[in-house]
C-alpha cells in the first residue's frame, strides 16, 4: 500500500519558510545545492520559485558517507557539480528526507572541501526525526513519524511526487 502526500503544499511551505529565513538573516543572493537525487529535483524547483540567479549545484555524497565501508559504493555514483565558489557565500542545502542526519553531515563535509561558506541553511521536504547526529533543518515541509515497516520515497522528477510506502518497497 502506498499513500501520497501533497507535494505542491510541501513545496509552498518550503518556499515560504526559505523566504522567511533569508529575510531574517538578510541574505539576498544565496546559492542552492541539492543532494542527489531527490534534493537535486527539489533544489531546481525551489531555485526557480525563489528566482535565484545562479543555477543550483548538485552533490553526490557517496564518498563522504561514514557508513561507506559497510554499505559499499552506490553503483550510480556521479561526480558532484558545484559550478560556483562556495567561499564566503550563503548556501541553501536541500534534501528530500532527513532522518539520522548522516547524509547532511556528509554533504556539509563535501561543501567545505569546495570552500568555507558564511552560512548553510538546511531545507528538507520531510523530517523523520530519528537523529543520530545533532543536525536540524531550518525549514521543513512536513515532520512525520513512520512505523518501522514504512518508508518515504520521493519519485520524479516529472511528475514529482512523494509516497509513504508499506514494507520498505
Amino acid at each position: 500500500m502506498t499513500a501520497q502526500l501533497d507535494i505542491d503544499q510541501l513545496l509552498d511551505k518550503l518556499e515560504t519558510g526559505l523566504r522567511q529565513v533569508l529575510n531574517e538573516r538578510d541574505i539576498d543572493a544565496p546559492l542552492m545545492v541539492g543532494i542527489r537525487t531527490g534534493g537535486v529535483w527539489l533544489a531546481d524547483l525551489l531555485s526557480k520559485r525563489l528566482q535565484l540567479e545562479t543555477a543550483p549545484g548538485e552533490l553526490d555524497i557517496s564518498f563522504y558517507r561514514d557508513d561507506f565501508s559497510r554499505i559499499g559504493l552506490n553503483p550510480r555514483v556521479r561526480p558532484s557539480s558545484l559550478p560556483f565558489d562556495t567561499e564566503g557565500r550563503d548556501i541553501i542545502l536541500v534534501d528530500d528526507v532527513i532522518m539520522s542526519g548522516r547524509t547532511i553531515r556528509a554533504a556539509m563535509n563535501e561543501i567545505f572541501d569546495y570552500g568555507r561558506p558564511d552560512s548553510i541553511i538546511l531545507a528538507t521536504l520531510v523530517d523523520l526525526g530519528a537523529r543520530e547526529l545533532p543536525i536540524q533543518p531550518d525549514v521543513v515541509g512536513r515532520s512525520m513519524t513512520l512505523a518501522s515497516s514504512q518508508r518515504v520515497k520521493l519519485r520524479g522528477p516529472d511528475p514529482l511526487r512523494i509516497e509513504v510506502q508499506e514494507g520498505g518497497a
